[in-house]
């Protein structure tokens, strides 16, 4: 399967299992972060858009000081393709 396809509903249902900390936001997946204090959130931020740049894959990121949240989708399809998730472990691995 070629990683920018859509996936169908048992694809993505077998994807979350994968990443149990995101959860489904219609056609996306999300996750949040909370750490210690800005500096740390910033960083975070930062790896996840080093890991990003590599793939050619950007997720929408949103912060309030201490708080980050992803949503991954995959813009140019109109929802979930392999890349949100191949990303999504990335991130996890972090």
């Amino acid at each position: 399967m070629a990683r920018r396809t859509l996936l169908s509903e048992a694809e993505i249902a077998a994807g979350l299992a994968e990443v149990p900390k995101w959860t489904r936001t219609g056609s996306a997946i999300a996750r949040a972060w909370k750490f210690e204090d800005f500096p740390g959130a910033l960083a975070f931020i930062n790896q996840v858009g080093a890991l990003a740049e590599g793939m050619d894959h950007h997720p929408d990121i949103y912060n309030t000081w201490n708080k980050v949240t992803l949503t991954l989708t995959t813009h140019d399809r109109g929802g979930l393709t392999a890349l949100d998730f191949d990303l999504a472990k990335k991130i996890d691995a972090l």
